[in-house]
């Protein structure tokens, strides 16, 4: 194999392919990336198993092949190379030249043959969105996936497809996030993605009208964005029925500044650590929320200004899961309604459905 390409390209290409690698694992191959040669372009491969992130590019292939280059390794010496092209030869014996200007590294490669098949995906969907929408969308809801697999389908966000909606759902048990699209459907169809691979998928979406398409299969799912294609597994299992979740009335609801929220929240917080875990006590009543919380270190107590119409309540709330919901929210007002101190408050706009954010409180003593 013989190749010539563009240093910014390629180093853009690399990193982002990357993602998709293993940073540890049994198999050497999975620690390194496909490079294929072949034509007027070469192809990318990083894949862990469970996401793979393939790309293309042009080059001057001198020669075809193929090998595959540990990943963090090439990054870096693609990265330090000082000229605007970068050449890379390989022998049969996978022992591999990268050159650009007089800096030239000889390292050995791995087999092509070492490593390991993409899933094939047989589309049963396609769907298309624009990427700045899909990327809000993730991004309002990728905080509320799970993190531990006593539910391993919550670890993953759910992609409820109806005639005329597409809503994305996420949910760990203390919090749920809904965000909702309006969106013409040939076919109703649901199903769950990792949260790691939206993750990745967010990182490479850009905040615009370009169109991203999303190949669906029984297992499998393709995201085509841009030149790259992100495939990863579907999670398998029944996602929790979030509408029969999502509380129906509220006897309370406020209207509040977000940004005043969040920083009244902060404030009150910082007597709150990892190790003094305390719950934040809200007192709503008389157009204001007062916020306190109480810890061996000792007391803290904000302000902020709303609307309330209904009843006045006290609750208690982890703070993180709180200010998660309103900074992912994106909006300057927000609504919060809730139906009674142990119920569930949701947040949602001033105006429409196209977020909701559900909190659980916690229980707090009276005499505190």
């Amino acid at each position: 194999m013989k190749i010539v390409c563009q240093k910014s390209l390629l180093v853009d290409a690399v990193s982002n392919v990357s993602r998709a690698v293993s940073s540890k694992s049994p198999i050497p191959a999975l620690e390194g990336i496909l490079i294929k040669a072949a034509g007027e372009s070469i192809t990318l491969v990083g894949y862990d198993l469970e996401i793979g992130i393939i790309t293309e590019l042009e080059a001057d292939v001198k020669e075809a092949g193929e090998v595959v280059l540990t990943a963090r390794l090439l990054l870096d010496i693609i990265r330090k190379i000082p000229s605007e092209t970068i050449s890379i030869t390989c022998d049969e014996k996978q022992m591999c030249v990268i050159k650009g200007g007089v800096s030239e590294f000889t390292i050995l490669g791995i087999p092509a043959s070492d490593y390991p098949e993409l899933p094939s995906v047989d589309e049963n969907s396609s769907l298309v969105l624009k990427q700045g929408v899909l990327k809000s969308m993730i991004d309002q809801t990728l905080f509320a996936i799970a993190t531990t697999d006593s539910k391993p389908v919550h670890t993953g966000s759910l992609f409820d497809v109806k005639k005329e909606n597409i809503t994305l759902v996420s949910v760990d048990g203390y919090r749920l996030a809904l965000r909702k699209e309006p969106f013409i459907a040939d076919q109703e169809c649901s199903f769950i993605v990792p949260g790691k691979t939206l993750g990745e998928v967010s990182k490479l979406l850009k905040e615009e009208e370009n169109e991203v398409c999303m190949v669906v299969s029984h297992k499998h799912i393709i995201f085509k964005i841009d030149g790259y294609h992100v495939i990863s597994r579907l999670l398998e299992g029944d996602f929790l029925d979030y509408n029969a979740a999502i509380p129906k009335t509220e006897k309370t609801t406020i209207e509040v500044s977000t940004r005043q929220l969040v920083e009244g929240i902060e404030r009150t917080s910082l007597l709150i650590s990892d190790r003094l875990r305390s719950p934040l006590k809200l007192n709503m009543s008389d157009e204001k929320i007062r916020i306190s919380c109480n810890t061996t270190m000792g007391k803290a107590y904000d302000e902020v200004d709303c609307k309330l119409d209904g009843d006045g309540i006290n609750m208690g709330f982890n703070n993180k899961y709180l200010l998660d919901a309103l900074k992912a929210s994106d909006c300057d007002m927000v609504k919060l309604l809730i139906n009674g101190p142990v119920s569930p408050m949701r947040v949602v706009p001033l105006e429409g459905e196209s977020f909701l954010f559900l909190v659980l409180p916690v229980r707090v003593k009276n005499d505190e």
